[in-house]
Order: structure tokens, then sequence, then C-alpha cells
């Protein structure tokens, strides 16, 4: 069985024993139900953010624990402060020792879009994503069918969040519902949990070109934060990189800032290169 498989044979329990616990009418009580959602994509698109999408997590079934004692409401805080333009909260507790509590607190203390990041497989958990306040859900194509992807992206957009689905394959791609608009290529192959930081690179071009691109797992440099930019990408959900560190936020801070100085140097480059054009072509006159 793979971990994928472990993962959703727990959820399937875990989601069971929430219905009896907390039915529906009563997650449509939460503040947060029909409080409006903060757009995920515009953000994303935001030419004066970074395009990251920062993750909360304590620890994981490939990494083990990461940071286990970290503060959703000081890091998450911290995320937004140093320019991400979005949020991503682990609410799995098994396998990745998160909770709703976790992104209840990031939506406290935060007014950027929070994409809850878990194994959804059941519509109790997308009513379950607006009632802690997510803005946004992933689906996995990897765990659901064609028919779930579509069943519950109809689902979500009617409680006003957004989707990301994820992928690892063009098989994922062809599960895809027509209305897909933000797609994420995950360079971790879930059923062994190997990562490949080029993987979204190849696949790239696989991708309907209308939709937002997000590369996941790997990103662990701001340099391959721009090949993956050079690709086509869109967004970039970094957790690994950040959570490892003693303060998550300033890492976050300082990796954006030197993406920031890589994309100042390369439009000086380029002016350069364009006057020197220039200047040649008044030269040959």
């Amino acid at each position: 069985m793979s971990q994928l498989e472990k993962i959703i044979e727990s959820k399937q329990k875990d989601v069971k024993e929430k219905k009896e616990l907390y039915p529906l009418k009563l997650l449509e009580k939460s503040i947060f139900f029909d409080s409006p959602a903060v757009p995920l994509s515009a953000y994303i698109r935001r030419s004066d953010l970074s395009g990251i999408i920062a993750e909360f997590k304590r620890k994981s079934p490939s990494r083990g624990v990461i940071n286990e004692f970290a503060s959703p409401q000081k890091v998450c805080l911290e995320f937004m402060r140093s320019g991400a333009s979005a949020l991503s909260v682990l609410t799995d507790t098994k396998f990745f020792g998160g909770g709703n509590r976790d992104l209840e607190i990031a939506r406290k203390f935060n007014f950027c879009p929070i994409l809850r990041k878990d194994f959804i497989i059941d519509e109790y958990q997308v009513y379950e994503s607006r009632s802690i306040g997510a803005d946004a859900i992933l689906l996995i194509a990897r765990a659901l069918t064609a028919a779930q992807l579509k069943k519950f992206h109809s689902l979500a957009r009617s409680l006003s969040m957004e989707v990301l689905f994820e992928v690892y394959d063009e098989s994922c791609i062809e599960k895809l519902p027509a209305e897909a608009a933000i797609i994420g290529v995950n360079n971790r192959d879930l059923k062994n949990s190997r990562v490949d930081h080029m993987h979204c690179v190849e696949l790239s071009e696989k991708l309907p070109g209308s939709v937002l691109k997000i590369a996941e797992s790997g990103i662990d440099s701001p340099e391959k934060y721009m090949v993956m930019k050079k690709a086509g990408f869109d967004g970039f959900l970094i957790g690994d990189y950040f959570m490892r560190t003693a303060n998550p936020g300033r890492t976050c801070e300082k990796f954006i800032k030197k993406i920031k100085e890589i994309e100042n140097s390369i439009q000086s480059q380029e002016k350069e290169n364009k006057q020197e054009n220039i200047n040649e072509s008044v030269g040959q006159k």
C-alpha cells in the first residue's frame, strides 16, 4: 500500500467520525461560513507580490518532524508580511501534525488568501473548509475520480472558494474538469515521496494555456524558483524550505528579497543589451 493510499484510508475513517461529531448544520453556523472569501488567483497575479504560497506545516510522512512547535499565528503573519501572496495550512493531524484550529488562527490574523491543504475525499470536507475560513481548497487528482473532481469543484465554487487542482502526470490532467482555472504540478511523487524539481518544468507544456500554473514541492532556492517562473509558472508553493528553519518568516523574507535582486539584475542586463543593440544599429547607419 502506497503512502497516499494509507492517508486516504485513514482520512475516510476521520471524515466518518467528524460527520457524527460536527454535522453540516453546525458547520454552517461558523462565523467564517458566509464571510467573503479572498480570491487566491487574484493575489497570485498581483505584480507587487511574489506569487509564493507559503505553507505552514509541522511534519510530513517523508520528512518526519519539521517544526513541531511552530505557532500558526506568528509564522503565518510573518509569511504575509514578508511578501508571500498567499498561505497554505496543513490541516491533517495524523500524518502532518496539523489541524483545523491552525487554519482558523491563520484566518484570524491574516487578510491574504488561505489554501486548505488536506486530502479531500468527501463533500463534507468542502463544507468544513469554508467553515474554518479557507478561501481555497486543494483537490488531488491522483486521489479522486474525474466525477469527484468536477463535483467537489462545483460545490467549492458555490461556497465562494477557489480550487487548486494538483496533478502529477498527464493522466491526472485528463481527469480535470474543463472549468479548472488553477492547476498545480507536484514535483513530489506521492506514491514514493521522491522529489524532482524539474518535473513541473517538463510537464508545464501539457497544461492548458489559460490556467494559473502553480509549482509545488522541491523549491528550495531562488534559482529553482526562477527556473520554474521562466517555464511559465505563476505561483510557487513552498513549505519545507521555510518551515525547517528556526524563523520561517525571516527565511521567507530573505528568499523573496533574493528573488527581487535576481529579477532586477536580469532587467538591468536586458536594458544594457537593448541599448547595445541600438548603439550598434546607429553605428552601422
